[in-house]
């Protein structure tokens, strides 16, 4: 098989559900048929009576970056379905969890207050295209009226006008490109700007944090955290949901007035994000635990051998258990 593809799902959303080897039926009519296999301690805590599984599982290889986006809570995600079914296609939160299985690259949350200001003095192009006046309040914002400036500092900039979008990031590429000193962020902005010219989303790397995560190293992104995938290979475990608001970086649909309304706008460096893995000395079995019941992701190291399983040279086989049950959804290794 020649073709590429950027994603492989795993689980029993309505959009793509999985099936069964040899078997003709998919795996949530399995499960509503067998429900002994989800089990009663799931069951009683998820809506579980359609075959339906708490968590999607996911294999994402991303060579384009995705779009910068946040997830709803569950209450907004009820009201989304409700009133854009056709664009929320389920009534889910979707809490998520990446875990790099390559060098990977992303933006998540806010970074700290005191980057975002140096970022403003700093990058001219930013400062016009929110306005002097929104950045100076900006600037001189402290103690908790910073949040509030941070919200409205981000609502200008993502509903900013696409003709000045285009203007300041011509103007900015342009020095960027003429300067000899480099930086991440600066082959960054470049980089977003090759794959989506004029975009306003290629501003989001002077707001959000710019994030470099090694193989085996994980982040969790709870709703209202804005975010965006730009190159690497992960496993990624969610909720059972396909919700995704979108305000930037995409040809999709976008959705910004209700992405500003959901975001938490808590500014942390981006290690507040991250999922530490846990084991124990005798076990080859790594655990992700994230913050939410729905899924807990579990790798195995088979590079150690053990257990009377040949060593392989890939890092790990992943499973995942959601709370109370376990699954075997996927092997790796060669």
């Amino acid at each position: 098989m020649t073709d590429s593809f950027l994603q492989l799902w795993m689980g029993t959303h309505v959009k793509s559900p999985s099936g069964v080897v040899g078997s003709s039926s998919s795996l949530p009519n399995i499960l509503a048929a067998n429900p002994h296999l989800i089990g009663s301690e799931v069951s009683n805590r998820f809506p579980t009576s359609q075959g339906n599984l708490p968590f999607l599982f996911k294999v994402l290889s991303i060579n384009k970056a995705l779009s910068i986006q946040t997830h709803p809570d569950k209450k907004t995600a009820e009201r989304l379905h409700a009133r854009q079914p056709t664009v929320y296609t389920d009534d889910n939160h979707k809490p998520e969890m990446a875990i790099a299985l390559t060098d990977f690259r992303g933006l998540c949350g806010f970074l700290p207050i005191p980057n975002i200001k140096a970022h403003l003095r700093s990058v001219p192009e930013l400062r016009a295209l929110v306005s002097e006046q929104v950045a100076d309040r900006f600037l001189s914002a402290e103690g908790p009226e910073e949040r509030e400036q941070l919200q409205n500092l981000f609502s200008v900039l993502m509903q900013a006008d696409p003709n000045a979008v285009t203007v300041q990031l011509s103007r900015l590429v342009a020095r960027y490109n003429a300067e000899n000193e480099r930086s991440d962020i600066k082959d960054l902005v470049i980089s977003l700007n090759e794959q989506y010219p004029g975009d306003v989303g290629v501003f989001c790397p002077f707001i959000l944090n710019y994030v470099k995560l090694e193989t085996g190293q994980a982040i969790f992104l709870g709703a209202g955290e804005p975010h965006a995938y730009i190159s690497g290979d992960i496993m990624e475990c969610m909720a059972n949901s396909d919700n995704v608001i979108r305000a930037g970086l995409t040809p999709k649909p976008k959705d910004i007035s209700n992405l500003l309304a959901g975001l938490t706008y808590k500014a942390a460096p981006w290690s507040h994000h991250m999922v530490q893995p846990s084991t124990s000395s005798n076990s080859a079995t790594v655990t992700y635990d994230p913050p939410v019941h729905d899924f807990t992701v579990l790798a195995l190291n088979l590079l150690q051998g053990r257990f009377g399983v040949p060593k392989c040279n890939q890092w790990a086989i992943d499973y995942h258990r959601y709370r109370g049950g376990w699954l075997h959804q996927m092997g790796r290794g060669q």
